[in-house]
């Protein structure tokens, strides 16, 4: 039987991920802050989903304390570690940068320590697209430099990539870092773009729409990304590559890996399928872009592809359809 540690058990991607491998049978341990950078509730209602699962333990803890995590891991006896917690969003790092470095380097060390004391067969870590910053070169191959993050949350990310490079090469941890790209779906976070849309069609309000709406992402399904982190569990960094535009390091069992959709959407587009999925017209009060914001993203999918094969590719009306639907049964609950 497998077992799983996950950080930010709690968390939008973390619990998605965790009850997925509940349901294949792994074991997993949780591992969460319960922070309240957005409604704890909404944190306790995703743990008490997994709870329900008799392989499913969880410690409530930071990830700054080194004897908790230790104590959890150690219990857990892991063979994969998937970090995902973190401190998240671009524009609140502008206003508690502290905030980042704790948890997002001080914590992403001690999950790499643990890592190492656990002699994991395979360390699989969150980045973010965010770490593309300034490129303009699309879509984002994982081979491009990528030096100018426009946001402390990106920095602390590209951070986390150049440890984790160094903790494989040094104590020989196989490490993938895997970059997201606007997640969504059901179960997401309250600060995202989708639930604060959502949120505010449904309650007869205007939305905030950025840089006047010339914007693009490549809007990711909460499942098909969990799929490709399912996958790549079990595909550890070797020595040989697997493409010619692999990322594998010449120097340690370490890759970094997009997991996209690869087809970026238009804003407008997008809050049209919330306009479809709720029946409502937004009401858009255009506004210039955020610091620290980029106006596109777009993930190059070759190589994650190359890993484990073609992942699913959620559409967007599907995708908004389903969160949604989730969203009206959660506000009914609450």
């Amino acid at each position: 039987m497998k077992r799983a540690f996950i950080t930010g058990s709690a968390g939008f991607i973390g619990f998605h991920l965790a009850r997925r491998l509940l349901e294949e049978g792994w074991v997993v341990h949780g591992y969460d802050g319960m922070t309240d950078y957005y409604d704890v509730a909404l944190k306790r209602a995703r743990h008490d989903i997994l709870k329900a699962h008799e392989n499913f333990v969880a410690t409530e803890a930071m990830l700054e304390d080194m004897a908790a995590l230790g104590r959890a891991a150690e219990a857990c006896r892991p063979d994969v570690i998937v970090h995902l917690a973190a401190q998240a969003g671009v524009r609140y790092s502008i206003e508690n940068p502290r905030s980042y470095v704790d948890s997002n380097i001080v914590g992403a060390f001690n999950v790499m320590e643990v890592a190492r004391a656990e002699g994991v067969a395979h360390l699989l870590m969150a980045s973010t697209s965010s770490v593309y910053g300034a490129n303009t070169e699309m879509p984002y191959a994982e081979t491009q430099k990528a030096d100018l993050q426009m946001s402390f949350y990106a920095a602390t990310k590209k951070a986390n990539e150049a440890m984790a490079h160094s903790w494989a090469h040094i104590h020989g941890v196989p490490t993938t870092m895997f970059r997201f790209f606007t997640v969504y779906g059901p179960w997401g976070r309250p600060d995202m773009a989708l639930f604060k849309f959502t949120r505010a069609i449904l309650g007869g309000e205007p939305i905030d729409v950025y840089n006047h709406g010339n914007m693009q992402r490549d809007f990711t399904y909460v499942g098909d990304l969990v799929e490709g982190i399912r996958r790549l569990a079990t595909v550890p960094p070797g020595t040989t590559p697997v493409a010619a535009s692999d990322s594998l390091s010449p120097v340690a069992p370490f890759r970094v890996v997009n997991i996209g959709n690869g087809a970026p959407v238009m804003l407008g587009d997008f809050i049209a399928a919330i306009e479809k999925a709720t029946g409502r017209t937004a009401e858009r009060n255009l506004m210039p872009m955020q610091p620290g914001d980029v106006p596109a993203t777009w993930a190059d999918a070759g190589l994650v592809e190359a890993l484990v094969g073609t992942l699913p590719r959620t559409a967007i009306e599907d995708g908004v359809r389903d969160f949604v639907d989730w969203y009206r049964g959660w506000t009914r609950a609450g």
